[in-house]
Formats: C-alpha cells, sequence, structure tokens
C-alpha cells in the first residue's frame, strides 16, 4: 500500500509537470502567432516600398554634410557622375522595351531630378504628376538645396505616381513639349541664390530642349519670374505656368522634375545633359536676354585711351558690410585713370538696366555678398576684386565667388580685411574671441559666424593698400594700361 500511494504520488507530479510544459508551449505558440500578426520581424512590401518612395528626399542627402566641420566651398566641390535613388525595378529603358518609366537621380550632392516618359499628364495645384506606365511613386522637392531644411521648408513636394487604370484624370490641355517643374522657393530674391540655385540649374536642364520646354513653377512668386522673364524666353518658346493656381490636367510626352545642379555659379560641361553646355554659354545666353553689348573687356582700338578709360564698378551695400570710405575709394580710382561708378543693386529692381551697367564694366569691386553674384554680367577677361570681410571668411569668399571666376574667364583678386579696418574693432575688445580667435566663434556654428562676421560688420579699406590691388587689376586688364598719344 504504502508503494503504491509513492507511485501514484509521483505520477501525479509528472502529470502536472507535462501539463505546466504543455501550457508553456501553448503560451510560446500563441505568443508567436501574435507577434507575426501584429509586429512582423521582417519589414513588409509595403514598409519597403515606402522607404523606396522615401529616399529621395531622405536618404539621398545623408553624405552631403556628413563631415560637419568641412567647409561650405568643399562640399560643393567633386560631383559625382548622377546615380539612381532607391530601388526601382525596370525603370530604365532599354532598347526595344517600350515601357518608359520614371527614373530619378540624385544629380549632385544638392540636387535630384526625375525624367518620365510616356503618358504624362500633369496637375499643377495637386502638385502631382501622373504617368503610364509606372509600376511606384516617387517623391521630390524641386529645388537644388535638398539638404538644408530651413530652403526646403519653403518649396513644395512633387509626386510622380502610376495613372489609375480606373479613373485616369482626363486632359485638358495637350502639348507636345517636354515639362520642366522647378521651384521659386528657398532662397530666391537672394541674388546668389537667384542664380546658383535656380537660374543656373535650369539652364543646364533646360537648354537640351532648344525651347520646346515648358516651365512649371511651383511655389510661385509671381514678381521672380517676370524679373528673369528674359532669361525664361531664352530658353523656351511657351509660357511659364503657375503651377501652384493651374486646375488644367496638362499633358505631355515627356517631363522633368527638379533641375541639375553642378556647383556654385557654375556649370560642368562634362555632365551637361544633350551637352557640352559651359558657363560662358550660360553668359552668352544672358547677354541675349538682357541686350548686353560686351562679350569682352577688350578696349576699342586694341588701347584705352582718353575716350574710353577702364571702368571700375564698386558694388555699394546699404546694410551691413558697407564701406565706410566708399568716396575715397572712387576718389582714389580715379586718379590712377579709372572711369569710376558706385552702384547698389537693391536699388533698383530693373535686372536689364543694372546688368548693362555691370556689363560695361572692365573691374567691379565689392564686399562679399549677394551683390558679387552680378559678375555674371562681367564681359569676359574683366577683374572682379572682392574684399573679404575681417573673421578667416577666406574659404567662403573663394568658394562662392572665387572659383567660379575661372570658368567665367574673368581675372580674380581678394583684398583682405585686416584687424585696423574693420568696426568689429570699435564693438569688441582687443582680447575678445571675436577678434583674438574667429576660429573659436566658427566652432560655434554658422549662425555665430553670420551674426558677427557678416550682420554686424563694415569695413574701411586702407586706401593705400587698396591702390596696389587697383594696380594690379589694370594690369590684368585686356592691353594693360596703354595710352594713345
Amino acid at each position: 500500500m504504502k508503494s503504491n500511494r509513492n507511485m501514484s504520488r509521483g505520477e501525479g507530479r509528472r502529470l502536472g509537470n507535462v501539463a505546466l510544459i504543455a501550457f508553456m508551449l501553448g503560451s510560446l505558440l500563441l505568443l508567436s502567432v501574435i507577434r507575426a500578426r501584429f509586429s512582423p520581424i521582417g519589414k513588409t512590401g509595403e514598409a519597403i516600398k515606402a522607404e523606396e518612395q522615401q529616399a529621395m528626399t531622405k536618404e539621398s542627402g545623408k553624405t552631403a554634410y556628413g563631415a560637419g566641420a568641412s567647409s561650405a566651398a568643399e562640399d560643393e566641390e567633386e560631383e559625382t557622375t548622377p546615380t539612381q535613388v532607391g530601388k526601382a525595378t525596370d525603370t530604365s529603358v532599354a532598347a526595344g522595351n517600350k515601357k518608359q518609366q520614371a527614373v530619378c537621380f540624385e544629380t549632385s550632392r544638392r540636387s535630384d531630378t526625375c525624367e518620365a516618359g510616356g503618358d504624362v499628364r500633369v496637375q499643377g495645384r495637386a502638385q502631382t504628376v501622373h504617368v503610364g506606365p509606372l509600376d511606384r511613386e516617387w517623391k521630390i522637392k524641386p529645388y537644388c538645396r535638398k539638404t538644408d531644411a530651413f530652403a526646403l521648408a519653403h518649396v513644395k513636394e512633387w509626386t510622380l505616381r502610376p495613372i489609375s487604370a480606373a479613373s485616369p484624370p482626363r486632359c485638358t490641355v495637350n502639348s507636345s513639349a517636354t515639362a520642366f517643374v522647378l521651384s521659386t522657393g528657398g532662397f530666391t530674391g537672394n541674388l546668389f541664390h537667384d542664380y546658383t540655385d535656380v537660374l543656373i540649374p535650369a539652364f543646364i536642364t533646360a537648354r537640351r530642349f532648344a525651347g520646346d520646354v515648358q516651365f512649371l513653377v511651383s511655389s510661385h512668386k509671381s514678381w521672380w519670374t517676370s524679373r528673369y522673364a528674359q532669361v525664361f524666353q531664352q530658353l523656351s518658346r511657351h509660357e511659364v505656368v503657375d503651377a501652384d493656381a493651374d486646375d488644367e490636367v496638362r499633358c505631355y510626352p515627356n517631363v522633368v522634375v527638379g533641375p541639375r545642379f553642378h556647383k556654385e555659379l557654375g556649370v560642368d560641361p562634362a555632365q551637361t545633359p544633350g551637352g557640352p553646355y559651359s558657363m560662358p554659354d550660360f553668359r552668352a545666353m544672358l547677354r541675349a536676354a538682357f541686350g548686353l553689348e560686351r562679350p569682352t573687356a577688350a578696349p576699342t582700338g586694341d588701347t584705352w585711351d582718353i575716350r574710353r578709360r577702364p571702368r571700375l564698378l564698386i558694388i555699394s551695400r546699404r546694410a551691413t558690410r558697407r564701406f565706410m570710405n566708399e568716396r575715397g575709394m572712387a576718389d582714389m580710382a580715379g586718379s590712377l585713370g579709372f572711369d569710376v561708378r558706385v552702384a547698389d543693386p537693391e536699388a533698383t529692381s530693373d535686372v536689364s538696366k543694372f546688368a548693362r551697367l555691370v556689363n560695361s564694366a572692365d573691374v567691379m569691386v565689392g564686399v562679399h555678398g549677394a551683390g558679387m553674384a552680378n559678375m555674371v554680367f562681367l564681359p569676359a577677361g574683366a577683374v572682379v576684386i572682392q574684399v573679404v570681410p575681417y573673421g578667416g571668411l577666406e574659404w567662403l569668399a573663394r568658394g562662392t565667388f572665387g572659383e567660379p571666376c575661372g570658368d567665367m574667364e574673368l581675372h580674380y583678386l581678394e583684398y583682405r580685411i585686416q584687424l585696423d579696418e574693420t568696426t568689429l574693432s570699435e564693438q569688441y575688445g582687443k582680447d575678445d574671441p571675436v577678434l583674438k580667435d574667429p576660429a573659436a566663434v566658427h566652432k560655434q556654428g554658422w549662425n555665430a559666424l553670420k551674426t558677427v562676421y557678416l550682420d554686424k560688420q563694415n569695413v574701411k579699406p586702407h586706401l593705400g593698400r587698396l591702390k596696389n590691388t587697383f594696380l594690379e587689376a589694370l594690369k590684368l586688364l585686356p592691353h594693360g594700361r596703354q595710352r594713345n598719344n
């Protein structure tokens, strides 16, 4: 009896253990089913597709400013061959394959571009391009500062999506031209950004179409497109469309969304689609657009004389980085034989008028700033003198205006402001890091650098030292400073 009782108790314990194990296994099985249903380990097809669609606006820009400490000029160097963004399948048009699908490329560290052919239907107000056939969506902000969150906050996003077989939007306007979507949001209104972010990229992208291209302008500013109407007329024989206010369904055989960027105020002939085109070609287009007469700075009759003295243009500024001795600079330049003009580009909204003034000059001098972008109108062989404010800004000055001079066939000289030539010496003590250690201010970031050295500073160049720079400019001009007797 004792033995049977012990056996019964043992069997009970074993049965209890078996039941416990079975319960645990069942619980694990139930949990795995629940997890598989609501939290899969791998990514679903929809998740992968969503990531691919966002690659255009997110992943492609990660390397642009990865180093953090690299200068803006360095960020724009060594642009690479366009690479496809995302993982589109069957997006290239093979020989003999009639399918034409959108292909989106990272055309530089600053720009993405999508191109599509076939059945293209554009709904501007909805910022949507319907393309058939197409097997996925693409999203893009058509402005050449894709890593600048502040600029892109003012740029509307566009979507390229497959045409719905059930209810495709019906065409209300048909065109045989190529549609070209670009944005005038971002930093437009600043002369430098007008050219480096929009107009030069538009030239790079649209020139190949020989005028048979229609601009669909997003984030539209009517005053801006009116200001540069002559440029758009050189690139297109079609009207410019305000996409934001357009209720039409415009149908085209091809579309380009987003302009291509190469480098600051520059064109890389090796990368121009349908080219090669160059910066001299862009400048020739500007001369045609604004009626500029001088392609080169060569004087009439091959020599300078009293009837045609070399002209020096001083770019004046109203607010920050002003010349405090502008009148003295003009008098000194006149004593060297220059015909001197002083002008403020912000004083007029007439681009043609100011462009003609700049084109008449042989030497242009100004403090680093947007007004220096007017050098695009100078004749070949002219001299650009950039006055670099105090504060270790040589890298910025060269990257924005110094380096582009070569491609524009212009000579470049720098005049660096010293400590006793800046009004900062009146605002800060001699031992303040602003004066003593500009690198320490740079380490605080762009906003600190800009506030101190760009927003708070005016300059007063030493006329004796500046005179040497003006004399050097005279020597660089075509035929030197010869005079007829």
